[in-house]
């Protein structure tokens, strides 16, 4: 079969152990026929990504950011996105998620569009400036959320670290009362992402490439490691799990390559992208 396009994931997918992207990487990407979309597809916020984008010189294609709640692409070298898709936790429901962990040690960041909402710059907000080289806006997140009750708009996604075993408690609630509107996944054991149900990196996926390329999902090559990439490779016509991801990963990957930190991605593609 000869693919049309490549949708990666990034963290413990794309970036070496430096959370970086390894020179091997950079010069795969880079050597790829411009025309062919590569497309990230992440949890994280525009920002984010579009440094690893600047790297890889793929600027001028599409970014699935919040694992599909927001997508988005830039024309012309324009500094101010295009939106493509659009979905949010309405504030109702963020305003439970953070009555919940007032009496814990959960620290709750709010995401929407490229806005970054921490209640202070702490452990868990210097380590996420850290991996993503994006800086929070410190704020009362109680005047965010009445603002976003007023303006009728609310979070692309909600971020919760903290201790194991209160991240465990807030989880269960959001899976008993909350399931039919969100959809939260551990990306580690201190790490709750919370995102609308009813997106995901496939449906996203699915969206701009109709909508940007007129290509067929069974046409697409995807990389991932984690739960929120299971939909995806599930979907492509090609889903190549790493090395280093999770099991139930693997179970439906129709592929395996090397773990993220040996370039795994870059060995892949130049495999099947001669």
């Amino acid at each position: 079969m000869k693919f049309r396009a490549i949708c990666t994931d990034i963290d413990g997918t794309l970036l070496n152990s430096e959370r970086q992207l390894s020179q091997r990487t950079i010069h795969t990407f880079r050597n790829l026929d411009k025309d062919v979309p590569v497309i990230l597809a992440s949890s994280r916020m525009p920002s984010a990504m579009r440094h690893l984008q600047q790297q890889l010189e793929i600027l001028h294609h599409p970014l699935i950011c919040f694992n599909g709640g927001y997508v988005i692409h830039f024309e012309g070298g324009k500094t101010e996105p295009l939106q493509l898709d659009s979905v949010q936790i309405q504030p109702a429901l963020c305003q439970v998620i953070h009555d919940f962990t007032k009496e814990t040690d959960i620290h709750v960041s709010l995401y929407e569009q490229d806005n970054w909402y921490a209640p202070a710059f702490d452990f868990w907000a210097e380590r996420e400036e850290r991996v993503t080289k994006v800086s929070p806006q410190i704020a009362e997140l109680e005047l965010i959320l009445e603002k976003w009750h007023q303006a009728e708009t609310g979070a692309h996604k909600v971020m919760c670290m903290g201790p194991a075993d209160e991240i465990d408690a807030l989880e269960q609630k959001l899976s008993s009362h909350y399931a039919d509107q969100v959809h939260a996944y551990r990306s580690k054991d201190t790490y709750l992402e919370i995102a609308p149900r009813a997106i995901s990196k496939a449906t996203a996926l699915e969206l701009l490439l109709k909508e940007r390329f007129g290509i067929a999902m069974h046409e697409v090559m995807a990389f991932g490691d984690n739960y929120n990439d299971i939909h995806m490779l599930q979907e492509v016509g090609m889903g190549i799990a790493v090395a280093n991801a999770r099991d139930e990963v693997k179970a439906v990957a129709n592929e395996i390559t090397l773990k993220s930190t040996e370039d795994g991605v870059a060995v892949a593609i130049e495999k099947y992208w001669k």
